[in-house]
Formats: structure tokens, sequence, C-alpha cells
């Protein structure tokens, strides 16, 4: 197999908050997680659950490379997150897809030159390639018809349309979400759902963070539970159907 199918691996892994910049935990850092294994293959549909404060963010912060990763083995997409440089760290974000909650978007310029100025920023130069892989990704999530207009003439749900698109634009293996229905209302939830199913059938992995468990009950898939500083698998089907 030319890559590996696993986009995520930790192995006997630690999260702490820290601060500074140190390649290994000091006596005053909090220890967030520790005992994390996780694999995320292509593909997959992943759930992270838990009370708020319970390291879900955190986790994923970690494997964008926001939080360094002191303990343990991680690789993601294959990039070992141990070991990269400060300097490497936009590299790997090209490889990976993120939806924020809040959206992030560019008020001041319409959805194409949302999508056009990341584009430019991430190393595209040829303008066919850019405006072809523009015209896929809206059509992708519902907005090929929504290109020039700006962000406050769409709904919350066409918001987050927009960020999932701009987060699909590098064809990433990995797509993180944190969130990504927190504001959405139970409609547009289920759309931003389907849509998330239509990108796992292509290959890439979604991890999402989510306290909606109507949702998965919904849209069932793997789910991995935080609690007290620890994660674990959970099979909440089963526990819909009791």
């Amino acid at each position: 197999m030319s890559k590996n199918k696993y986009v995520v691996e930790l192995k006997d892994v630690s999260i702490y908050h820290t601060d500074g910049d140190s390649r290994s935990p000091k006596s005053d850092d909090e220890l967030v997680l520790s005992d994390v294994n996780l694999d995320v293959a292509e593909g997959e549909m992943v759930y992270f659950i838990g009370r708020v404060g319970s390291g879900k963010s955190t986790l994923l912060k970690t494997l964008y490379a926001e939080v360094q990763l002191l303990e343990g083995e991680g690789r993601v997409v294959g990039v070992d997150l141990r070991k990269i440089k400060r300097s490497d760290i936009p590299h790997l974000r090209r490889k990976l897809g993120i939806v924020f909650q809040d959206y992030q978007l560019l008020d001041d310029r319409n959805v194409f030159f949302n999508l056009y100025d990341v584009m430019k920023a991430t190393g595209w130069k040829n303008e066919s390639d850019i405006r072809r892989r523009i015209d896929e990704v809206l059509t992708l999530v519902g907005l090929d018809n929504k290109a020039y207009k700006m962000p406050f003439e769409l709904s919350g749900g066409e918001q987050q349309r927009l960020v999932i698109a701009r987060a699909l634009l590098n064809s990433p293996r990995l797509l993180l979400a944190d969130e990504p229905t927190g504001n959405l209302d139970p409609v547009t939830a289920d759309g931003i759902m389907h849509l998330f199913q239509e990108i796992t059938a292509k290959g890439c992995a979604i991890i999402m963070s989510t306290h909606n468990t109507a949702l998965i009950e919904q849209f069932p898939a793997r789910t991995i539970m935080f609690s007290k500083g620890k994660i674990s698998e959970i099979d909440l089907a089963a526990s819909f159907s009791e």
C-alpha cells in the first residue's frame, strides 16, 4: 500500500496544558488526558463526546499541532507530532481540514474570495485550477449558486457549509470538526451530517466533537467518550436500543 491506511495513530499519549516551548512536560504543566490510544482509518467517521472541559477540543488541537505533544507516540497523516518543527506546522495543516464552530470567515469578501485567498496562501498558482477546485467544493457543499454572496447574506447553515468547503480545498485525508452543528437548528444539522457522510464516502476521515447524542443516534458511527482524564470507546447504539 502506497500510504498508511491510518490517518491518526496515537499510542500511550499524555496531553498537557503547558506554557512555553518544551519537548517534555514540566512539573507545573496541567495533565489533561493520559493513556490515550487511538487509531483512525481513512474514510472513517469518529465522534468525540464528553462534558465541557473533558479534553475533546484539546485533543483536536493536538492533532493539528496547536497543542504540543510531549508524551507518547503520535502521527497524523504520516507526520510525527513529537518531531514536528514549528516551521513545519503550516505544511501539516495543509494536509488537514479544520472546521471551527465560530466559522472564522472573512466578512469583507464574498464566498468565492474566502476560498480563493486560502488557495493562494496555500500555494495554488494556476488560475484555472483554482477556479475549477472552487467550483468543485462549492458544488459538493451545495453552494454552487452562492459564489458571489457575502458571508452576512448566508444563513448559519450556509456559512457552516462554506467553512467545510474551505476545509476541503486541499483534498485532505482528515477533517477535524469542533462542534460543527452546535449553533445550528436540527434540520440544518441533519444537512451537515449528510454532507459529512458524502465526504467520508470519498475516503476522507472525519473526527467530530459534539454534545448532541441525538445526532449520533440518527447518524451512528464510532464514538469516543472523554471522562476523568481518559478516553474510551463506547457503543452508544446499544444504549439507544435498550
